[in-house]
């Protein structure tokens, strides 16, 4: 089932947080394919780092969305990266779906990505876009409701949940704003930020 908009916390850190241990679920004409996702960073109001720091812009409109929306945007000409919008309509703040424990369709995730090592199909945010192939056809969809990309409940209770600082970023680079499941050998990133 879906998560219900009503169910996420309107703030994106606690949104980021939250996410942890909630599924993934992409849909292809040939099966469905999901993941336990592990790791996240949220880009909160007004952070340097986020897309939505300078406003309202041709590129990030549904950052600006009800929370549950996802915002894909591409990076380095070769990855796309999944977020999801966090804040009331109009307000510009997104969590980076980082990492995924894949649970289904591992045989649509390894055709996509091209390798066969399970720990490496989605651990980080553009491997896990390339294995379920995210791209901007996806920009702006609604992740509340059951379509090609959506989010969904888990019976697994997460685990314990770490923060650290996040990833790859240099505005506003020591907020503790990177959530992940503790000992999970599919959150991305150094060890060091992984204890």
């Amino acid at each position: 089932m879906p998560l219900a908009r009503s169910e996420l916390p309107i703030d994106t850190a606690s949104l980021a947080r939250y996410l942890i241990g909630k599924v993934l679920v992409r849909e292809f004409p040939e099966g469905v394919a999901s993941g336990r996702i592990v790791e996240t960073e949220a880009y909160v109001v007004g952070d340097a780092a986020g897309h939505a720091y300078r406003g309202l812009t041709p590129r990030n409109p549904s950052l600006f969305l009800e929370r549950g929306h996802a915002y894909i945007y591409f990076i380095y000409g070769r990855s796309c990266m999944l977020n999801v919008s966090s804040e009331a309509p109009g307000i510009g703040a997104g969590v980076l779906i980082r990492a995924l424990e894949p649970l289904e369709g591992i045989p649509i995730m390894r055709l996509n990505r091209r390798i066969e090592r399970l720990r490496d199909l989605a651990r980080g945010p553009g491997r896990l876009a390339a294995a379920l192939r995210v791209d901007r056809s996806l920009d702006g969809l609604d992740l509340c409701r059951k379509g090609p990309l959506w989010l969904g409940r888990s019976d697994h209770e997460p685990g314990e949940i770490g923060q650290s600082t996040r990833i790859g970023i240099s505005q506003d680079a020591n907020r503790l704003l990177r959530f992940y499941l503790r000992k999970s050998p599919f959150v991305s990133g150094p060890g060091s930020l992984n204890e």
